[in-house]
């Protein structure tokens, strides 16, 4: 009975034609916003959005009939995104837990699925406890608030994703911005907030638009000297960096050195969405009666805490799928460059394929599309001005045949619109 009811009801509620605020202010609104988005696609930064109509993967097909096209551009590390174990167990959970639970965690939203989630982040990542939220942005939104007060300071690399530079603004402590992965100047900024009473350092670990890693190591030892924390955002990591995909501080050896990680779970873990922080105990027993966004958001649907835990677990069981990435990203690098591109970077499967020119990323990924290679060209306000690329990014599930294919794409493009001789 209630089935039916909730179908007319919403049957009713999509009747009509969309409707328009009017009024004087309405309609200055509208001249405003439309005058902006002409700027926008004037500059050649209008972002569009092309629309899939197959699963996410190494082959795409796309709305309109493109068929076969090489995807080179999503954070499909691990290829799990359509891992039939990982469907599998989104659709056990589903059928298990509903599709959600309507309800922030404290009241009513936490399942055992949350908890077992919990619980395998922390003993990935080696860490004491782990907190679930909706999306890593999520995760950085509510971490420098809850954590830090007026009395301390943070210090964070001006090239920081958005969602560490937004949390910290939300945050009340001393702010610090040292330049790009320059120890120099952190060190320099670590003296000077030496009169604050505690000191978190904030980095990626590994940078989305350039596809370079942070020197955790002289990171950590400036920290020590200096009696700092160490926080990373580890978006870009999770999964694939490091002998066993733990991220950059396994590879770079500061396990222990690191006290705060950040995550997602929408990346090399799935693909499907969520985020984390992992480290102390006492820090995530703060964050859940503190962080704003766990407090005031859904929690995580169970078909995502499924497929998560799935990939998890086809993680831990062996480290094959995450040491395969290396080869893969040294042909594509190593042939690209041979070919005259400059490639941003190193040893990251993000590779930036360096233009300069905002326009001439834009034309180059349109025209690569052409070509069957799906890739999207990155400018302001995304990247700096002057730094527009193709940001080019490898997958464990790319075959050698899919990056040569690229790269051939890449010179034919290049040459036609003069980024190549």
């Amino acid at each position: 009975m209630w089935r039916t009811v909730a179908v007319r009801a919403l049957r009713g509620a999509g009747a009509g034609a969309p409707r328009a605020a009017s009024g004087a202010a309405a309609a200055q609104l509208r001249r405003r916003l439309e005058s902006e988005l002409e700027e926008i696609r004037g500059a050649g930064t209008w972002k569009s959005e092309r629309v899939i109509a197959s699963r996410q993967g190494p082959h795409l097909r796309l709305a309109g009939g493109g068929a076969g096209i090489i995807n080179f551009c999503a954070n499909n590390y691990l290829g799990l995104s359509s891992h039939p174990e990982v469907i599998r167990a989104a659709v056990e959970a589903l059928e298990k837990f509903g599709a959600g639970l309507s309800s922030v965690r404290f009241i009513c939203g936490t399942q055992s699925i949350h908890k077992d989630l919990e619980e395998k982040i922390a003993r990935f990542h080696q860490r004491e406890d782990a907190i679930l939220y909706a999306s890593c942005f999520d995760a950085n939104a509510g971490i420098f608030e809850a954590l830090l007060t007026p009395e301390d300071a943070v210090l964070s690399d001006e090239l920081n994703h958005a969602s560490i530079i937004d949390g910290i603004r939300l945050c009340k402590a001393n702010k610090y911005r040292y330049k790009h992965m320059d120890m120099q100047d952190l060190e320099a900024k670590l003296k000077e907030a030496q009169k604050h009473r505690l000191r978190l350092v904030a980095t990626d670990g590994a940078f989305s638009m350039d596809g370079d890693i942070a020197p955790l190591r002289e990171i950590c030892q400036l920290a020590h000297k200096y009696d700092a924390l160490v926080f990373i955002d580890e978006c870009h990591a999770t999964g694939f960096l490091g002998p066993n995909g733990r991220g950059t501080d396994e590879l770079l050896g500061v396990m222990d050195k690191v006290t705060i990680i950040n995550s997602t779970l929408g990346k090399a873990l799935g693909g499907a969405a969520g985020g984390y922080t992992t480290g102390p105990k006492p820090l995530i027993d703060l964050l859940r009666q503190r962080s704003r966004p766990y407090l005031f958001s859904n929690s995580l649907p169970p078909a995502v805490v499924g497929c998560a835990s799935k990939a998890l677990d086809l993680l831990m069981e062996s480290n094959a799928i995450a040491q395969s990435m290396a080869a893969k990203t040294q042909r594509f690098r190593s042939k690209m460059m041979a070919a005259g591109f400059t490639i941003s970077g190193k040893d990251h499967p993000i590779c930036p394929v360096m233009l300069g020119d905002a326009r001439l990323a834009s034309v180059m990924a349109e025209d690569m599309l052409n070509r069957g290679i799906y890739v999207i060209g990155f400018s302001y306000p995304v990247v700096p001005k002057g730094k527009a690329r193709i940001r080019v990014q490898i997958s464990a599930v790319h075959s050698d045949e899919d990056i040569d294919r690229c790269v051939e794409a890449f010179t034919q493009v290049g040459r036609k619109h003069g980024a190549l001789p």
